[in-house]
């Protein structure tokens, strides 16, 4: 029985998101960080019906990715939780958390 209910959920995720990528964003107003330049790279979000979410680099404002309410919800979440917290590291620009003495440039 359980499968089954995986199945029915499966099904319902992939329409959801069939519907969200069918959906004209033509004329959304896009929003990024405050303080953040036109220039700048940045990510840009937009706000879509039902609690969704589309999100682009400025710099490849043609590849959009959207989300659905409760994904958006659960990367959030995960984000303010530290989730997706990185490491610091000379390959994503971190220093350590100390005053960075021990970076590698």
């Amino acid at each position: 029985m359980g499968e089954g209910l995986d199945e029915d959920v499966r099904a319902r995720k992939e329409r959801e998101k069939d519907e969200l990528y069918a959906l004209d964003i033509s004329g959304i107003e896009w929003h990024s960080a405050p303080g953040t330049e036109e220039a700048e790279e940045r990510v840009e979000i937009a706000y879509l019906p039902e609690g969704a979410v589309a999100m682009r680099s400025s710099l490849d404002t043609g590849t959009v990715l959207r989300y659905t309410a409760a994904e958006w919800r659960a990367f959030v979440l995960g984000a303010r939780d530290g989730e997706f917290d990185l490491e610091p590291t000379t390959r994503n620009g971190g220093l350590p958390a100390d005053d960075g003495a021990d970076a590698v440039g």
